[in-house]
């Protein structure tokens, strides 16, 4: 034997107690789960879809990972941690994938799902275009984060009136169970152009008609 193996052989070989090894063990176990980030959001949105057009957020179904301090306000500002977020670009992500359940509203992506706050409608139209006439009319509705959708019977208009003051909330499906809140000036805009039919005043778009209030109780 020579003498570096007669040394190694002598040494004795020394291995963490069962004491060391618990602690070690419940060291990994006690280490707090990262809470989620809309940063960590953000980073794990862009690395799964690289860019290709709206994720597919209701394929996915990540865990739950609780609430994120992020608000949408009624006028369309998108708030976390109670500060508005200045980057459109990161409101815009944020926008793509978002889901609706029910009445909750969640940001999904493939590793994880959070809740966040709407007060209203998360998105809100804020300008429209007109194409053709009559029942052959089309409008095109465009939102505060670039998104475009053609009212139909796929993308319906419709209007909440308040019970006590009779106060308009007009909206538009824009995907899936998301509506956009119709800003102020476009909804005027709307009524400009609004005609009768079937005892309702109302829009013609893509052959559908979208009744906003009866004509009877339209002033004369």
């Amino acid at each position: 034997m020579t003498k570096m193996a007669k040394a190694m052989s002598d040494r004795p070989i020394t291995t963490p107690s069962d004491g060391q090894a618990d602690s070690q063990t419940n060291t990994m176990a006690d280490a707090p789960i990262p809470a989620p980030s809309a940063e960590g959001i953000a980073a794990s949105v862009t690395a799964a879809t690289k860019g290709r057009g709206l994720p597919p957020v209701h394929d996915w179904n990540p865990p739950f990972c609780g609430d994120l301090d992020m608000r949408i306000a009624r006028d369309g500002t998108w708030f976390y941690q109670g500060t508005p977020i200045g980057r459109q670009g990161l409101v815009r992500l944020f926008s793509t994938i978002l889901r609706r359940d029910g009445e909750k509203y969640f940001l999904v992506t493939p590793v994880e799902m959070v809740g966040i706050t709407v007060d209203d409608a998360p998105f809100v139209a804020v300008d429209f275009d007109v194409t053709g006439g009559g029942q052959d009319q089309r409008i095109s509705l465009h939102t505060n984060v670039d998104d475009a959708v053609t009212a139909s019977a796929k993308a319906p208009i419709r209007v909440d009136r308040d019970p006590e003051t009779g106060e308009p909330s007009p909206y538009v499906l824009i995907r899936h169970n998301l509506e956009a809140l119709i800003d102020r000036k476009s909804f005027y805009r709307l009524v400009d152009i609004g005609v009768h039919h079937d005892g309702w005043f109302g829009l013609w778009s893509a052959g559908a008609f979208f009744g906003l209030i009866p004509s009877t109780e339209l002033p004369d």
